[in-house]
């Protein structure tokens, strides 16, 4: 794409945005079924709509090379990236549920499934590119300084006629097996001659041989034409892909990504250029201007001061820096007008700090009163908070109409910066540098105006100030337990223990799974869906991804500590881990009970170890801390096998670590259990703020994993291989099971094998038979579990609500 083109599409998703806008409003709580109902719906097709900008906005912040457009862009993909995460969780609250069917909505809309996909923004790696390779050459350093340690122990030494010895066994067996081999293949040939001459040979004239060939070679000529002519029909329904020529294929991509790599080449080269124009502009603005603005400034206060002594009889308080100083003064308005308005403030802020205090007794009073109904009515009932993220999309939005919307690309055809605004948006700042000196100043003029003249004292500004100073040392801080060292060398320790993991990369896109196409029409027939590998995916990338990868985002979304993935073994909780670390380049912990047996014993080494975890974690943000087999840390009862492991030991400074996070700190626990109702469910819930069900997969999920996990690897699926029949088949069966089985069937040999003998479906029953699949009773005690959490309840509630209003319904109906 060219620069107009990305221009349009700037101006296109920005008509989109404005009918957004003008959709934002305060939403109403629900009180009836029906209400409710609209209300899921509006919100999913808001959610939508934002996810489908965020995707554009990406493309455009990927491509684009003006770097205060960049810059522009920059602010509204993140903002619109909280948007989404807010809307999120509005539905979750709305639906009571992690997961949500949106198929009806993406019907009337008119999109397809692959517009739900969560669009993780390209510049997350992109832009900490020299972070990670520093990261991974101090990783690598520290391990290979490990290597010789452990190749020592763990590999014994071996005498030279000791491994030739070995060697010669080895080529023994190897001979003896391809001898085998041609021994078996001649006995058949034997075989065959023999019975040729048992039943003799068959005589034919020459008519007759004639006709038989014909027969055998217009039959094959008819297969193929049947073949053919079926292929051609189901490519002409869409139901088969079109034969692709893969050169040219290969040589459109190949050509697509040069030129994406050639512009985010030209990127670095403006952005540079930008950087150096900067510095200059704002030099020789404070070179030619500052003096200028200094001495208008000081006028312009000086004035005021007059004004003030000539209305009120005395001068009046200077505002404070937090209140935005001199800049309050020439808001046009008059000084008493000003003067008023910070009499007020200080009145208001003492009101403020009287109605928190009734409002702090009154609820400790009301405790102990509220009844267990009262609760359950406050759960159910959702309450929709104003936006963080709108006003900054609002501010966004305009300064496109204000300043790019009707600007020509014909004025700036290398996409350099545009000088007139970078003049304006330095002169802003340098102004507002040099009126942080004016006040400093004018402060001391005003005080020595006093005491010549009136030899008053600023009061009110002076308690205010140490209000704030109370307010602020009652936060808790943590103790820092190792202030005299560096994080080099607690990275080292931590690698050295093995706490902190060189992460494979796995990219989220590689967890595989389809859609469900029918989740509205289960939730009309009152069956609650399951998720799907789809759902799943999504939200790991709503809930892990787009919070880590920018720090912006994290600030102001939603805040969220902490993930548990419940599901049975073989589900991937462990790849998406990894692939959240991937795809934000996030560091990652390993806090796990059994990396914690015998290190750092004692209650002051579990103290250590939680505080340098989330000490690094926090240096080093993104980080994400995994802790697999969560349930050990809340167990009921700890098994007799397991008590040397003291699994429970962390649970304390874990949760004490966590409640220390703050938004800006892109600091995550992840946490992995197969069997969850091992444990605690207060402790679990507590510590794990988001719980996220993994089910087994269903038909349309299954289906894409085996065909796409089959030409992962080199093969390309015939019609011959029926991938329906062993979707079918594998029903119960997780995504490890079905990985398990086609490693087992295809082997460097079969995949040798396969122009000669196609693939099969009945191959893969064999390995899959011997596999251990997860059975319903095992899913239904993991969903049993599910909804005995506060979630869980609460969406049992209100489906139990539903059904009573449908029943209620239909028994006025037969009155009537």
């Amino acid at each position: 794409m060219s620069e107009g083109a990305y221009q349009r599409l700037w101006d296109s998703s920005h008509v989109t945005l404005q009918e957004l806008l003008d959709q934002e409003q305060p939403l109403l709580e629900p009180v009836s079924p029906r209400e409710r109902q609209s209300f899921q719906y509006r919100l999913s097709s808001v959610y939508l709509c934002y996810l489908g900008l965020m995707r554009r906005f990406d493309t455009l912040y990927d491509q684009m090379v003006q770097p205060q457009k960049r810059r522009l862009l920059r602010r509204l993909l993140d903002s619109v990236a909280g948007r989404v995460l807010e809307l999120k969780d509005d539905l979750v609250r709305a639906d009571l549920s992690e997961y949500h069917c949106l198929d009806r909505v993406l019907q009337d809309l008119k999109l397809t499934p692959a517009d739900l996909e969560v669009p993780i923004p390209k510049y997350f790696l992109l832009e900490q590119s020299t972070v990670l390779k520093e990261r991974e050459l101090m990783l690598a350093e520290i391990l290979t300084r490990m290597k010789p340690v452990t190749s020592e122990v763990g590999i014994p030494e071996m005498h030279r006629t000791e491994a030739i010895i070995l060697l010669q066994r080895a080529e023994r067996a190897r001979q003896g097996r391809l001898r085998a081999t041609f021994m078996r293949e001649i006995r058949r040939e034997e075989e065959r001659d023999r019975k040729i001459r048992e039943d003799g040979w068959h005589k034919f004239d020459q008519d007759q041989a004639a006709v038989t060939i014909q027969k055998v070679w217009k039959g094959y000529l008819q297969r193929r034409r049947t073949q053919q002519d079926r292929r051609t029909e189901m490519e002409f329904i869409g139901m088969l892909p079109l034969p692709p020529s893969q050169v040219e294929n290969a040589g459109v991509m190949y050509q697509a990504g040069l030129r994406e790599d050639i512009r985010r080449v030209r990127q670095t080269e403006k952005e540079e250029e930008f950087q150096l124009a900067i510095e200059k502009t704002r030099d020789s603005i404070k070179e030619t201007e500052g003096p200028d603005m200094k001495e208008k400034l000081k006028e312009q206060i000086r004035q005021w001061f007059i004004e003030c002594h000539a209305l009120t009889g005395r001068f009046p308080d200077y505002p404070d820096d937090s209140v935005g100083g001199s800049y309050v003064i020439f808001a046009d308005k008059t000084p008493e007008q000003v003067k008023m308005e910070l009499e007020t403030e200080i009145q208001e802020s003492k009101r403020k700090d009287q109605e928190k205090n009734k409002e702090k007794k009154e609820r400790k009073q009301k405790k102990g009163k509220k009844d267990k109904t009262r609760k359950g009515e406050a759960d159910t009932m959702l309450k929709v908070g104003p936006s963080k993220f709108i006003p900054v999309i609002n501010a966004g939005h305009e300064e496109y109409i204000n300043v790019w919307k009707n600007r020509y690309e014909s004025i700036y055809p290398k996409q350099s910066f545009d000088p007139e605004t970078l003049q304006v948006e330095k002169r802003k700042e340098v102004e507002q540098e040099i009126r942080i000196q004016v006040d400093e100043l004018m402060r001391q003029e005003l005080k020595s105006l006093r005491l010549v003249v009136d030899r008053e004292e600023g009061r009110p500004l002076k308690r205010a100030k140490k209000k704030t100073g109370k307010k602020a040392g009652k936060k808790k801080k943590e103790k820092d337990l190792t202030p005299d060292r560096s994080v080099d060398s607690l990275f080292e320790e931590l690698v050295v223990s093995g706490f902190l993991r060189k992460c494979e990369t796995v990219a989220l896109k590689d967890y595989i799974g389809d859609y469900l196409y029918l989740g509205s029409v289960l939730n009309l027939a009152n069956k609650s869906p399951s998720p799907s590998l789809f759902d799943i995916r999504q939200n790991v990338a709503l809930y892990g991804v787009l919070r880590l990868g920018s720090p912006d985002i994290h600030s102001m979304a939603p805040f969220i500590r902490s993930i548990l993935l419940v599901g049975p073994s073989g589900m991937g909780k462990k790849m998406l881990v990894k692939a959240v670390c991937t795809e934000t380049g996030a560091n990652l912990f390993d806090l796990s009970p059994s990396n914690l047996q015998s290190k750092y014993p004692g209650k002051t080494g579990t103290q250590m170890i939680v505080h340098i975890v989330f000490k690094v974690a926090r240096l080093l943000q993104p980080s994400v801390i995994w802790i697999g087999n969560a349930e050990k840390n809340f167990y009921k009862r700890v098994p007799k096998e397991e008590k040397e492991m003291d699994p429970k030991r962390i649970k304390k400074d874990l949760t004490k670590a966590l409640r220390l996070l703050s938004p800006g700190d892109r600091v995550m626990l992840i946490g992995t259990s197969d069997q969850p109702q091992l444990a605690e469910m207060k402790g679990l819930c507590r510590t794990y703020e988001r719980i996220l069900f993994m089910p087994r997969p269903d038909y349309a999920s299954r289906f894409v994993l085996w065909r796409q996990m089959i030409e992962a690897q080199g093969v390309q699926v015939t019609p011959n291989l029926d991938i329906s029949a062993l979707a079918k088949v594998s029903d119960g069966y997780t995504p490890g099971h079905i990985l398990q089985a086609i490693h087992s069937v295809l082997t460097e040999r079969r995949v040798l094998q396969l122009s000669k003998r196609p693939l099969v479906a009945s191959e893969f029953l064999g390995h899959l038979a011997k596999l251990e699949p997860v059975y319903r009773e095992e899913e239904e005690s993991l969903k049993d579990w599910y909804f005995k959490t506060p979630l869980g309840k609460r969406r049992v509630k209100l489906l139990k609500d539903q059904d009573a209003g449908e029943a209620k319904l239909a028994k006025e109906k037969k009155r009537k």
